[in-house]
């Protein structure tokens, strides 16, 4: 498999499954794209979810009839999270007939065309490091996942910080390669990541000295 960030924007996921495992899906898809659950029963947890972005279906689909159920809501994305092997393989063959990307939290290890994993996730502003096992050890993803958290901390403020560097470099007389060793040595000061963890203001300027210091006067 390989790594993928989708835009789900405009677009709706299908959620078969009320669980807890629907439940993260749901929270987690609902931040961007339109989400519908469809389960006969739901954890009570879904009350506490933002009704706007979550259509909740109280309806259990035979096999035979999930495949209607897709072509009824056209999602971009299908997740399987049922807790009856049957459904799932139905959904997943419905899914699969139809070119619909799908994510089967119910299964683990190797998947088929079109399956979709999602991965553990951490971010900082516009900085999201993903971490995945293949669906073959949640709890490992889990574990790193949370080793990384504190890890990142600053790394949205650096990459907008040196967004506004790369514009400014630009205007210099600088060329392509010491503006990329530039960039390259601030995220790398300890001295910038330092001024963003104490919130210090003067950041920018210490960015700014560990330019000059790479590639001279460029001001």
């Amino acid at each position: 498999m390989i790594p993928l960030y989708h835009d789900f924007r405009g677009e709706t996921v299908v959620i078969f499954g009320g669980g807890s495992v629907g439940y993260r899906k749901a929270q987690r898809f609902a931040t961007e794209a339109r989400v519908i659950v469809v389960s006969p029963k739901f954890d009570p947890r879904f009350a506490d979810l933002d009704s706007e972005s979550i259509e909740l279906i109280r309806a259990a689909p035979a096999a035979a009839a999930v495949g209607s159920w897709i072509d009824r809501c056209e999602p971009a994305l299908v997740v399987i999270a049922t807790n009856n092997t049957e459904i799932n393989d139905a959904i997943d063959t419905a899914a699969s007939e139809r070119g619909v990307l799908r994510n089967n939290a119910a299964m683990s290890g190797e998947r088929s065309a079109r399956s979709v994993v999602v991965p553990a996730t951490v971010s900082d502003g516009p900085v999201t490091v993903s971490i995945s096992t293949g669906a073959n050890s949640p709890a490992l993803a889990k574990y790193l996942r949370q080793q990384l958290e504190g890890k990142i901390d600053g790394a949205g403020e650096l990459a907008a910080l040196t967004s506004e560097l790369r514009e400014e470099l630009k205007k210099s007389e600088l060329s392509p390669q010491q503006r990329r060793d530039a960039i390259r040595a601030v995220v790398r000061s300890e001295a910038v990541w330092k001024a963003l963890h104490s919130g210090d203001t003067k950041a920018k300027k210490e960015a700014t000295r560990v330019i000059t210091e790479t590639v001279g006067d460029w001001v």
